[in-house]
């Protein structure tokens, strides 16, 4: 099964989890989390993690996902990030892959997160739109424009065909 968004592509995964400084013991959302590729990842460090999304076929994928993967410390929450986020006391950090509701959600994380939050957009409407509401919390680091290339054979040689670019918008106390 496909979800529209696609998994988070490698690269960019790598980068976003670096930029949360996600550590051992933390408490990690992922919002919007898709395929939970993301969250599957987090599991290997974090000592509790929550994927969220508002799709149940996500839901689903991503817990077929954590299964496979063995990733135990991972609970599920179909439904709207909002409903979630007033649900739970305290974050350490959060990755946001879906842009919906995005304000409201970066100003619930901004009362819940004690660390990093990071929100991944393709769309430069959701790009601004994370960096004035982080800019109006008064929680935004900084953002990066990713761009990826990978190889692949041509005619017996190589080369690089780019991956959609994706913004990076780092924000926290």
């Amino acid at each position: 099964m496909r979800l529209k968004g696609g998994p988070t592509q490698d690269e960019i995964m790598a980068i976003s989890l670096y930029k949360l400084g996600l550590r051992h013991g933390d408490a990690f959302a992922d919002i919007g989390c898709g395929t939970g590729k993301v969250a599957v990842y987090a599991s290997r460090t974090a000592e509790m993690v929550y994927a969220v999304d508002r799709r149940k076929e996500a839901i689903e994928h991503a817990r077929q996902n954590a299964i496979e993967a063995g990733a135990s410390n991972v609970r599920f929450f179909e439904g709207d990030s909002l409903d979630f986020l007033w649900g739970i006391e305290r974050l350490d950090c959060a990755f946001v892959g879906g842009t919906k509701r995005l304000e409201e959600t970066l100003e619930a994380l901004s009362m819940k997160v004690s660390g990093n939050i990071v929100v991944n957009a393709v769309r430069v409407e959701a790009l601004n739109e994370a960096i004035l509401t982080m800019k109006r919390l008064g929680i935004f680091k900084e953002a990066l424009h990713v761009q990826v290339s990978r190889s692949y054979d041509i005619g017996g040689g190589t080369m690089f065909r780019p991956i959609d670019p994706v913004y990076i918008i780092v924000g926290g106390k």
